[in-house]
């Protein structure tokens, strides 16, 4: 452990997670050796002053000037038809919180690194020094015209919902805070491969959300607009009801879609009788006695990281009959990777302004019909699975 020297495990918090001594150690070497993850490559070489002159000057006018008597062909002559900005002021990182800019970059580099590989995107990782909506919302706007598309990541609650909402009404390009809709896709394709194994339909299901946050705002949303089924939201205070007097604003929204007999109580007292768990909260949250207390043949989905609000073989010792983490060492990884590449490769590829509910059921239903005979362990398809970008993609229109 001693090549972390004075950026110890202490330092972040993390020291009881095995994860982070089997992976930490390999992930700063090769950071440190590849000074980064991402590099630029050119589509042709400068070979020759020919070249030269066509790409750059006197060429390069006849191009600009074209473009900038056509906009809306822009794409047709730069790469606009193929890039996205992922963009984080570094103030919700995923297990680590608040970091900084600086802190966020590593994991803005892979998500491009992701976009790439999986969806063949130019991705530029933008981390903004910034923090307030106004001073994001106008920081993107001023850099929109270099991209094709913003893929917003890591922006804390409540700002991160001002910030999207403003961006996709004044932008023209597709906007989606990846945190959000990410998880909410992906959450939505596990739940309809879920009901299928244990013979339910979602919309007569009473499903208990824990973590009111982005991704715990936009899972409800989602569901909501997929089944209307049952929905009580917990936050760290319990059951959120219209008897409350502590609610923020977008607490006081998830009202519209939740808790439609006015429940109050804690989440254990949510938690009784429920068919569906999903956490996006913090480890340890939920007991066994919790699992037990729901209905037959209960589905959990325990995606806090790195460590989940139940581990799986817990759950699977107090009855869950299906579980989901957001980890990629047991079985169905609920992972925004299954979701993103795929959304945003069709956004481009068919002109997408605006990416919309609609586009996100469909994408989650292609997601869980992958899945060709679901089981138990397998409710998700894998992110390597070549036939998910193009199916997703396929759909976005």
């Amino acid at each position: 452990m001693q090549a972390y020297n004075t950026y110890t495990l202490a330092t972040i918090g993390l020291t009881r997670y095995n994860w982070l001594m089997d992976y930490g150690q390999e992930a700063l070497k090769r950071s440190k050796k590849l000074k980064g993850k991402l590099s630029m490559i050119v589509k042709d070489q400068l070979d020759s002053r020919e070249k030269l002159s066509i790409y750059y000057t006197p060429g390069v006018a006849a191009v600009s000037s074209y473009v900038a008597e056509h906009e809306n062909e822009a794409r047709d002559y730069t790469w606009l038809n193929n890039n996205i900005a992922v963009v984080s002021d570094g103030s919700a990182v995923l297990g680590l919180g608040n970091i900084g800019p600086y802190g966020a970059l590593p994991v803005m580099e892979g998500k491009a690194m992701i976009f790439k590989s999986f969806a063949n995107i130019d991705a530029v990782p933008i981390v903004l020094s910034v923090h307030s909506a106004d001073e994001i919302v106008a920081a993107v706007k001023a850099m929109a015209p270099s991209f094709g598309g913003i893929n917003l990541e890591d922006i804390a609650a409540p700002i991160c919902f001002e910030v999207e909402d403003r961006l996709k009404a004044e932008l023209a390009i597709p906007v989606m805070h990846d945190d959000q809709h990410g998880t909410a896709i992906i959450v939505l394709a596990g739940l309809i491969n879920s009901m299928k194994l244990t013979g339910r339909d979602l919309k007569d299901c009473r499903i208990v959300v824990v973590g009111a946050g982005a991704a715990g705002t936009a899972v409800i949303k989602l569901i909501n607009k997929y089944a209307q089924p049952e929905i009580l939201a917990v936050d760290s205070k319990g059951i959120i009801a219209p008897g409350r007097t502590d609610l923020n604003d977008e607490k006081k929204s998830l009202l519209a879609y939740t808790n439609k007999n006015a429940v109050e109580g804690s989440l254990e007292d949510a938690m009784m009788g429920a068919d569906v768990f999903i956490g996006v909260s913090k480890a340890n949250l939920l007991t066994p006695e919790m699992v037990k207390s729901m209905a037959k043949d209960p589905i959990i989905f325990a995606m806090a990281n790195p460590a989940p609000e139940i581990m799986p073989d817990v759950a699977k010792a107090a009855g869950a009959k299906i579980i989901a983490t957001g980890r990629s060492d047991f079985p169905n990884q609920i992972n925004n990777a299954l979701a993103f590449p795929g959304v945003f490769r069709g956004a481009l590829d068919n002109r997408v302004g605006q990416i919309t509910d609609e586009h996100k059921l469909a994408a989650a239903k292609v997601i869980a019909g992958l899945v060709e005979t679901p089981s138990e362990d397998n409710i998700i398809p894998s992110v390597f699975d070549e036939r998910l970008v193009p199916a997703i993609a396929k759909v976005i229109v």
